[in-house]
C-alpha cells in the first residue's frame, strides 16, 4: 500500500500561511545563505500530488504562473468547481479521505499532501497520513490559516529525524504503532 505524506512548512506558532493566503514568509533566517535541499530528495519518491484549489490557484497565479511545476507526476486538485481535467492533473468533487483511501489502494509511489488546510485536516482526523514531514520557519504570524485543527482523538506520532538549515527546522514523524 502507498504512503501518503505531508510535506508541508508552517511557521513557528503553526500557521501554513498567513491571513490573506500568503506564504511568502516561508525562508532561512538569512536570505543570503542558501535553504537545504530536502525537496528534492523528498520528490524523487512522489508519482501523485494533491492539494486544494486554493493551494492550486495561487500556484498557477502566484508562485509558478508560466510552467506547471508538478508536469513530472499525477496532481489531484479538491475543488467544488466544474473544470476539465489535463493529462496530469485531475480536478475532483472527491471528498478528502474517499480521494486517499481510493489512491492508497493503486500501484505508485508516495502520495504528497502539498495543502491546504482543508485539505489536511480531515486527513489528520481520520489518521490517513503515514508520515509528516513539517518545516518550522523562524517566523511567527501571530494569525492566518493553521495546520492543525482540533481533533477527536490524540493521535501519536514517532520522531524518526530532525534536520536543520538556515533557522529552519525540519521534523519527520511517522505514525506511531502499538509497539514503539
Amino acid at each position: 500500500m502507498r504512503k501518503v505524506v505531508l510535506y508541508i512548512a508552517m511557521s513557528i506558532d503553526g500557521y501554513i500561511a498567513d491571513k490573506n493566503g500568503k506564504v511568502d514568509f516561508i525562508k532561512g533566517q538569512n536570505d543570503i545563505e542558501q535553504n537545504g535541499d530536502s525537496y528534492t530528495n523528498f520528490i524523487k519518491k512522489v508519482d501523485t500530488v494533491v492539494m486544494g484549489w486554493n493551494t492550486y490557484h495561487q500556484i498557477v497565479t502566484e508562485l509558478s504562473p508560466n510552467k506547471w511545476v508538478y508536469n513530472d507526476m499525477t496532481s489531484y486538485v479538491i475543488t467544488h468547481r466544474a473544470l476539465k481535467s489535463t493529462e496530469n492533473i485531475v480536478f475532483t468533487q472527491t471528498a478528502p479521505c474517499d480521494l486517499i483511501k481510493q489512491l492508497k489502494q493503486q500501484k505508485g509511489e508516495k502520495i504528497w499532501i502539498c495543502g491546504g488546510a482543508n485539505i489536511i485536516q480531515p486527513l489528520i482526523q481520520y489518521e490517513l497520513i503515514d508520515e509528516y514531514m513539517i518545516s518550522i520557519i523562524p517566523t511567527i504570524l501571530g494569525s492566518g490559516i493553521r495546520l492543525f485543527g482540533e481533533t477527536q482523538q490524540q493521535i501519536k506520532l514517532k520522531l524518526i529525524q530532525t534536520q536543520y538549515d538556515n533557522g529552519i527546522t525540519e521534523l519527520i514523524y511517522k505514525k506511531r504503532k502499538c509497539n514503539d
